[in-house]
């Protein structure tokens, strides 16, 4: 190895140690991040998360990784909203689990101009993995789950702003939960999703309900290929990409990537996710969609892979410096937000952590 090359490796071991070193430093001022959901109290990182965190991509590497940095927490622990959304330039997080239940309304409103969080009215509905998605000015809250994962309900609801709060709006034909929404091209597209009372009867579904706002009515397109929930999901151009997601647990994680087509109302199938993956988030920054966090069997993810939607490959970017699933992400300009989640399998601890991450 060459000198050049020696100190170029030198600095950039120590610009990671840096940054590691300042996000334990924001982390500690702010006290620990993380309660368990049958144990008031906050508590540090649990030791077996040690154990379950994954970082490796059988992707190629990105000539440049980019760099995640330390936010301000969220004000309390929280995961499985599920997913996340970006309004006006803030960041949405509704429902989840959090203070030790399961159906908590929270929402909670992020201000990257100014790093800080605070309180907006709460769902009238509390629930778990809501759907959540925006179309002009307006925020959308579809569906979720009463129980842990499991119970669905069919409420739906609208935020026109601070000085409406929550209203109602029609039912989904069916009770879902874990559905992943979109607005795109004027509607609200819901895909994917589980049914279920109990862990049990709980199964995903390939259902594809497509709601107008002009109407207050819903309707059906083309079914997802495969019956999935938990899944990523974004719109590039005239398309919707469906990512990854589990086929009725986590144990049976799908790294199938989708787009539906909306001149045709088909789909087709594109290049696989590198990582099979459930429960992560899925932004798009600079014509790629990123997608970070998830789980699986004994194992939590902190992979950032990125899907080049020109060249239809995937590469991978520098992982997030806290692997987590259940977790709320969106891209605000050219950065990627990443609050909350589940630092280990299932729903056993929340925690407050953000992380933001920049391509460089």
């Amino acid at each position: 190895m060459s000198e050049a090359s020696r100190r170029a490796v030198l600095a950039g071991m120590a610009a990671t140690l840096a940054t590691a070193t300042a996000a334990r430093a924001q982390h500690e001022h702010h006290g620990p991040l993380y309660e368990r959901l049958n144990q008031a109290g906050r508590v540090g990182e649990p030791e077996i998360a040690k154990t379950q965190r994954v970082f490796d991509s059988p992707a190629p590497k990105a000539e440049k990784q980019g760099k995640w940095i330390a936010r301000a927490p969220l004000p309390l622990p929280r995961s499985e909203m599920a997913w996340a959304t970006a309004l006006n330039g803030r960041m949405h997080l509704v429902g989840g689990y959090g203070e030790q239940k399961v159906d908590r309304p929270y929402h909670h409103v992020y201000d990257p101009t100014t790093d800080t969080w605070r309180d907006l009215s709460p769902l009238p509905l509390g629930a778990n993995h809501v759907g959540v998605a925006t179309l002009g000015n307006r925020l959308y809250a579809i569906g979720g789950f009463l129980g842990q994962n499991h119970t669905p309900h069919d409420q739906c609801f609208v935020y026109p702003g601070e000085s409406s709060g929550w209203m109602p709006i029609a039912k989904l034909p069916r009770a879902c939960g874990a559905m992943s929404c979109i607005g795109f091209e004027g509607k609200i597209h819901c895909i994917g999703g589980a049914i279920g009372v109990g862990f049990e009867g709980r199964r995903s579904v390939d259902w594809h309900l497509i709601y107008d706002p002009a109407s207050n009515a819903w309707s059906e397109a083309t079914p997802l290929p495969t019956a999935r929930d938990h899944t990523g999901i974004v719109a590039v151009g005239d398309r919707i990409h469906i990512i990854g997601g589990r086929v009725d647990t986590f144990h049976t994680n799908s790294n199938l990537h989708h787009t539906w087509e909306s001149k045709e109302n088909r789909w087709r199938f594109r290049n696989p996710l590198p990582t099979a993956r459930s429960g992560h988030g899925s932004v798009v920054v600079r014509g790629q969609i990123f997608c970070m966090g998830g789980e699986g069997t004994n194992k939590v993810f902190a992979q950032n892979e990125a899907y080049d939607v020109a060249s239809d490959k995937w590469w991978q970017y520098a992982p997030m410096m806290t692997p987590r699933h259940g977790l709320g992400a969106v891209s605000i300009g050219d950065t990627i937000y990443v609050a909350g989640g589940g630092p280990i399998v299932g729903g056993a601890v929340q925690s407050a952590v953000h992380e933001a991450f920049t391509v460089e």
